[in-house]
C-alpha cells in the first residue's frame, strides 16, 4: 500500500470510527456530550483537548454522524437520504478546507485546524478524499435495521451487506427463514 493508499483507508477508517459511536443496538453513545465529542475528537487528533466543545457544536457533531450513516445506508443498497445529502450540502458550505499538495503533487483538501468546526471539516475532507478515490462505496452500513453498524466491504464483488454474517447476517437470515414459514394459526 502506498503512502496515499494509507491515507485514504485512514480517512475512511476515521469516518468508520465516528459513525459507531453510537451503537443503535445498545444505545451507548460514546459522544453524547460536549466533553465525550471533545474527548474523542481529541484522541482522534482532529482537535485539541483543552480546546472547548458546547451544546450546538455537539448537535452539528452528532447531525454529521447520523448523515453519514444514513449515507452508509446508500453504499449498501438503500434508497439515498436526500435530508441526509443536503446536511452534508450545508455542513459542506460551512467547512474550513484549503488545498494544499503533497511532495508528490497530489492535491488533498487541508481543514482549518481549530476547534470543532476544523475537526468536523477534517470529516467532511475525508468523506470527499473517499469519493475522489473511489473507495467510499466500500463503507457501508449494516443491512440489520436494528444494527447499522458502519464496516469496510472488503468483498472482491462488494456485495458484503451486514457487519458481520456470524451476527447480524444469521438474524436476519433466520428471520427471513421464520417469516416464509409462519402459520396463520396453531397446527391441527
Amino acid at each position: 500500500m502506498d503512502d496515499s493508499s494509507k491515507e485514504a483507508f485512514q480517512g475512511i477508517e476515521l469516518l468508520r470510527e465516528f459513525v459507531n459511536t453510537h451503537d443503535l443496538e445498545t444505545g451507548a453513545d460514546a459522544v453524547g456530550s460536549p466533553a465525550e465529542l471533545r474527548l474523542w475528537l481529541a484522541d482522534h487528533a482532529l482537535m485539541g483537548a483543552q480546546e472547548s466543545i458546547g451544546p450546538a457544536d455537539l448537535a452539528r457533531g452528532l447531525e454529521l454522524r447520523e448523515a453519514l450513516r444514513a449515507l452508509l445506508r446508500a453504499n449498501a443498497g438503500q434508497d439515498l437520504d436526500h435530508a441526509a445529502v443536503d446536511t452534508l450540502v450545508r455542513m459542506g458550505r460551512n467547512a474550513r478546507l484549503g488545498i494544499s499538495f503533497d511532495d508528490g503533487g497530489r492535491a488533498e483538501l487541508t481543514p482549518d485546524p481549530v476547534g470543532v468546526e476544523g475537526a468536523l471539516s477534517r470529516l467532511l475532507a475525508s468523506v470527499f478524499q473517499a469519493q475522489a478515490d473511489g473507495s467510499w462505496p466500500r463503507l457501508k452500513a449494516c443491512a440489520l435495521d436494528t444494527c447499522q453498524w458502519a464496516f469496510w466491504d472488503a468483498s472482491k464483488n462488494r456485495s458484503r451487506a451486514w457487519c458481520s454474517m456470524a451476527v447480524c447476517g444469521n438474524r436476519s437470515k433466520t428471520r427471513s427463514y421464520r417469516n416464509r414459514h409462519r402459520t396463520d394459526g396453531p397446527p391441527n
